[in-house]
């Protein structure tokens, strides 16, 4: 079945909603007009009411039926209510007359709906970087537990359903550490399963199993001994080449014996400058479709969009939120 069909079955019939901080964007607008079509989820726009309105008659979409939260026309007790949980969730960061000035942003303002779970999650980054879009989510969502940091995941399919891996870390961490790099892994390998891919985790490097002694390599080696600690049950391996990872008539030379090693669906970069250039390789040579990314670690789901994005990519993006929410 195709990837985006799988994942409606999974969510249809479940009363998703996905907030959409940047509600006046066109891009935004005409997504979510799409999604309240297909009935895949409830998408809530985030915005003033007549800003959107306008962007939406330019544009020729019809809006009637999409629930917008105009923040500054929301109910004065519904806001002191935020306010009051996002002080006692800073913890002493922020006074009550700061955190009234902070959630003014759209996007802490849409990280807090999701939050205090009005919403399921949140796809923001269209018009704001990712930092404006993860650090709410980070300050206030915050990790799931034995996961330090969230990170960045790209599905790669190519041909439909016919090759399909996910990549990662191509998107937040620049030079993880060998236990962040372990939590990585892990959180790969289920964000795999979420889009049933069967994980096979390969942690890699330019060494297969000592072939090479540097640093570099003695930290792969080390986070993959730390992430099959940390989920006996997943097929995890490491360090290894891409080629080990990938050929089988390769593994058998370099890591025999390995159930990894020339099997691998789930390929975890050392860090982000190999990850986001080994992405972009796949995608422009190779021909395959990056979907993403997809943060993985959250508590609850927060996506992030290329501000490059058009409205096709938004769509996906909030099924695959959607579908997040779900775990």
């Amino acid at each position: 079945m195709d990837l985006f069909e799988s994942l409606k079955n999974k969510i249809n019939g479940k009363n998703i909603k996905i907030v959409f901080p940047e509600g006046q964007e066109p891009r935004i607008i005409g997504a979510a007009v799409r999604l309240k079509a297909d009935q895949i989820l409830e998408p809530v726009l985030l915005g003033q009411q007549a800003e959107i309105e306008k962007a939406a008659k330019d544009n020729g979409f019809h809006i009637e039926n999409l629930t917008v939260i105009d923040p500054t026309a929301y109910s004065k007790v519904k806001f002191d209510e935020m306010v009051a949980a996002f002080v006692e969730r800073r913890k002493g960061k922020a006074s009550e007359e700061q955190a009234r000035e902070i959630l003014q942003d759209p996007n802490y303002f849409g990280t807090m709906l999701v939050y205090m779970k009005q919403v399921d999650g949140m796809v923001s980054g269209i018009v704001h970087s990712t930092g404006e879009t993860v650090r709410p989510a980070l300050q206030i969502i915050k990790t799931k537990p034995g996961v330090s940091r969230t990170s960045g995941a790209f599905i790669m399919q190519r041909g439909r359903e016919e090759e399909r891996y996910l990549f990662s870390d191509c998107a937040i961490n620049i030079n993880p550490n060998a236990q962040e790099l372990a939590e990585i892994a892990v959180q790969s390998g289920k964000t795999a399963e979420l889009f049933d891919i069967e994980p096979k985790v390969a942690l890699l490097s330019f060494s297969t199993k000592g072939s090479a002694k540097s640093p570099e390599v003695q930290k792969v080696a080390e986070a993959t001994k730390i992430a099959q600690e940390l989920a006996p049950e997943m097929e995890i391996d490491g360090e290894l080449q891409f080629d080990a990872s990938y050929v089988p008539s390769v593994a058998a030379q370099k890591a025999p014996g390995s159930t990894v090693a020339g099997h691998a669906t789930v390929f975890v970069f050392p860090e982000l400058q190999s990850g986001n250039i080994g992405y972009k390789i796949a995608q422009r040579f190779g021909g395959f479709e990056a979907i993403g990314p997809i943060l993985q670690g959250l508590n609850q789901p927060v996506s992030d969009l290329s501000r490059g994005a058009n409205e096709e990519d938004v769509y996906k993006l909030a099924i695959i939120t959607a579908a997040q929410s779900l775990l």
